[in-house]
């Protein structure tokens, strides 16, 4: 029987640990925490958005952009459905192609996974920290990297993957982190802080633009969160990393045109002239965004609108729909999702997963210079590239 260790009891480590066994193999799974699937638990705020329908080399960023094309092809949405079923997992399809279990609870993942693997007869070894990454091979014939990235450090993020790597010299492309929220340099987002709306926001770099995205954007102490905002924070935190400028452009209401906002006020004020421009505003966007915008303009919250002309209105459209923050700083990796960089890839074998520098040295999921957008597919590459090592160790 070939001896495995896999270290690390996320995704990926928990597919490859299981594969391998059924496949007769006797694996040994390190897990540093007490419990295994600590970030699946909390993914999807405890739903656990598990993968996603539609699944291609476009949804990642590497180094190499094409290194995930073989494992996501020999594991893919149909392969990773047909799997979910023989283990009783069963799959809630949504219409924008993201997948939760039907139960809509993280831990029926983590659950069915971690009986999945006793039943297999794989040896869990919780509470352990590997140290020493040379000495398991005089133990094991194959060793399986699975240690996560330095993402959510709260839940056991490390850069340990990252230390056993170079033990072999292998190259680590600078990690970074990633779906995470944006600090912010001046005050005014502060005063905001809990308002929520629904908009659109445009990454610059370098006054360039390079990327939009719509959706929520949260106000808080630090900065912006919010859909939006952890869509455009890969292309910004790799910016902020090669200390780029980072700017982002909220448009707050992407229902209006510049001329359709500045209009709608000024007739308002026909109509309303007693009205105060805080009411006005107010009828549009939350009261803390509606203040900081006339604190900003420096226009009186209590200025009737009769006094206010058509400049005044296209001065406040244009802080509605075009309001520019510096960037100052991710909100580091303790509170990102995932992280980009890693393992250089041009070092592993794309259809195994295997080390080109050791032979039985296995890198899977996240510790590799894989990362991919928000919409689970960060997890379907995590059972891809698990999938793939246990079907090469156990062959």
């Amino acid at each position: 029987m070939k001896r495995v260790a896999v270290i690390g009891a996320g995704a990926s480590g928990l597919i490859c640990a299981i594969e391998c066994a059924k496949n007769s193999c006797k694996v040994d799974l390190y897990e540093q925490n007490s419990k295994s699937g600590k970030k699946i638990l909390v993914s999807g705020n405890g739903r656990c958005n598990i993968t996603n329908t539609t699944i291609s080399q476009n949804d990642y960023y590497s180094q190499s952009n094409s290194f995930v094309i073989d494992a996501l092809n020999n594991f893919g949405y149909k392969e990773f459905q047909k799997y979910c079923n023989s283990i009783g997992l069963l799959l809630d399809e949504k219409e924008d192609g993201k997948v939760y279990p039907l139960s809509n609870e993280a831990k029926s993942v983590v659950a069915i996974l971690n009986e999945q693997a006793l039943n297999s007869g794989v040896n869990f070894i919780y509470d352990t920290k590997v140290s020493d990454i040379q000495k398991m091979f005089e133990k094991y014939d194959a060793v399986v990297v699975a240690t996560g990235s330095e993402a959510a450090s709260h839940l056991g993020g490390c850069d340990d993957g990252l230390e056993f790597a170079k033990a072999f010299d292998h190259n680590i492309v600078p990690t970074y982190p990633s779906l995470v929220q944006l600090e912010l340099s001046n005050s005014s987002h502060a005063k905001m802080s809990g308002a929520k709306v629904d908009g659109e926001v445009t990454l610059m770099i370098n006054n360039q633009k390079i990327s939009s995205a719509s959706g929520d954007i949260l106000f808080t102490t630090y900065g912006v969160s919010g859909f939006s905002i952890l869509d455009i924070s890969r292309e910004a935190s790799e910016a902020i990393l090669n200390y780029s400028c980072v700017d982002v452009i909220l448009n707050l209401l992407p229902k209006f045109s510049h001329q359709k906002l500045s209009n709608h006020l000024n007739t308002i004020s026909k109509s309303l002239p007693d009205s105060s421009i805080l009411n006005a505003l107010h009828a549009l966007l939350p009261l803390k965004i509606s203040k900081t915008i006339l604190d900003v303009l420096n226009i009186s919250a209590d200025t009737k609108l009769e006094s206010l002309n058509m400049k005044d209105f296209k001065r406040i459209a244009n802080q509605c729909l075009n309001w520019k923050f510096e960037v100052s700083n991710t909100h580091g990796f303790r509170h990102a999702e995932v992280a980009g960089g890693g393992v250089d890839v041009s070092e592993i074998d794309p259809k195994t997963m295997e080390s080109k520098k050791q032979k039985n040295l296995y890198f899977t999921g996240e510790v590799l210079d894989v990362v991919g957008r928000r919409g689970g597919y960060n997890f379907a590459w995590a059972w891809a590239s698990g999938y793939a090592a246990a079907k090469d160790i156990s062959k």
